[in-house]
């Protein structure tokens, strides 16, 4: 059996590494995994570092559709894909997350009735301002398999009726709901052992375990937004000076443009000549494996890192007005903050006070294993 595999933006390209490690060593003799990469994310840094470093296969196809407004951009990727799935059988096409990609395959695919198996399905912010969700809405809708990674998954698509689905896709299959647990966390438990082997950050930086604050920002929603950027800033930079702790931010090319753009000009001279806010590119895999295993604190506005804290036991600030991994929140792990300089500054007070608990939500680390069971199960 042939499944597609679509990638496009980095957080897709870790998720696909646990899956393609899953075909190679242990479904190898049933599967044959062919993989897409549209291009979403193209800047080196952002994608082709991962696939190198992560050692998932190289992509059979790349689109290389770029940057564009989202219905451009999700228009050249449907006719992309769709060129692919007709160029070839393929008997299903796996999906991940909730970006332009996902949505992209999610059309493609329902057009010409190939099975869609939806990885980290169900989540739900309840924003429908966000394009991720929306993405995600739409491809739970015509996806065979959903694979929500936790019960609150779960409980979501039982709230919106999928348990009790009429509906019927290609050979009269009907829909299937699994929770398979979360991929990222099998990710997690592999490569940190990896990455302390493979990786200098920390020493590079000249940091130590628990002595800064990770932070990562890269939604529009904050970087396109003049007040909302300047708070986090300005957040940031009290923060540092405050309590002497070091902030260490991985700039996503679409921070680094719009900073000194957008950041009021006090702010920005402010963040210029802070020795204790570390503005580094890019961080590989690896990399951020490290930074946020011996941060004190994470605070990101980034669903994956939320995870990746939790599951390597920091508390995370949550710089967004709601979060997918309400888990977290509710036992006390993160804490929403949005772009609000009084809450960002509350919250790091709040976590750096008390101790966290880190309760086991995210599956029993085999997630990939259970998606390819089920994928192998309904395609026979």
């Amino acid at each position: 059996m042939k499944i597609l595999t679509v990638i496009g933006a980095r957080p897709q390209i870790i998720k696909a590494a646990a899956i393609s490690r899953a075909v190679r060593n242990v479904f190898s003799d049933v599967l044959q995994e062919k993989i897409l990469h549209t291009g979403q994310h193209y800047d080196q840094n952002m994608s082709q570092v991962f696939i190198d470093e992560l050692g998932i296969p190289q992509p059979d196809y790349n689109l290389g559709v770029g940057s564009g407004s989202h219905g451009e951009q999700t228009a050249k990727m449907i006719a992309g894909i769709e060129n692919v799935l007709t160029s070839e059988h393929f008997d299903g096409i796996l999906l991940y997350g909730d970006t332009n990609s996902t949505l992209a395959g999610a059309v493609a695919a329902s057009k010409i009735h190939v099975p869609i198996f939806h990885v980290e399905a169900g989540l739900r912010s309840f924003n429908m301002s966000m394009p991720e969700e929306i993405n995600r809405i739409v491809c739970d809708q015509l996806a065979s398999i959903l694979f929500p990674p936790t019960e609150t998954g779960i409980k979501n698509l039982k709230a919106e009726g999928f348990m009790e689905s009429k509906a019927k896709f290609k050979n009269g299959k009907s829909r299937m709901v699994v929770n398979s647990g979360d991929v990222m966390y099998d990710n997690s438990l592999f490569f940190s052992r990896l990455s302390q082997q493979r990786c200098d950050i920390i020493d590079r930086l000249g940091l130590t375990k628990d002595g800064y604050v990770l932070a990562t920002i890269h939604r529009d929603n904050n970087t396109d937004d003049k007040q909302r950027l300047t708070n986090i800033f300005t957040a940031l930079l009290d923060i540092t000076e405050r309590d002497g702790i070091d902030i260490v931010l991985p700039l996503h090319p679409r921070t680094k443009k719009l900073v000194p753009v957008n950041l009021e000009p006090a702010v920005f001279a402010r963040l210029q000549s802070s020795e204790r806010v570390r503005l580094i590119p890019p961080a590989s895999f690896f990399e951020i494996i490290e930074l946020e295993r011996n941060a004190r604190v994470v605070m990101t506005d980034s669903g994956g890192v939320q995870k990746e804290a939790f599951f390597f036991e920091r508390p995370c600030v949550i710089l967004r007005p709601e979060t997918e991994w309400v888990e977290i929140v509710e036992h006390g792990a993160g804490i929403i903050a949005d772009a609000d300089y009084d809450r960002i500054t509350r919250a790091y007070s709040q976590l750096t006070g008390k101790t966290v608990n880190f309760p086991q939500l995210f599956g029993d680390g085999k997630a990939a294993e259970h998606i390819l069971t089920a994928i192998v199960n309904y395609l026979q």
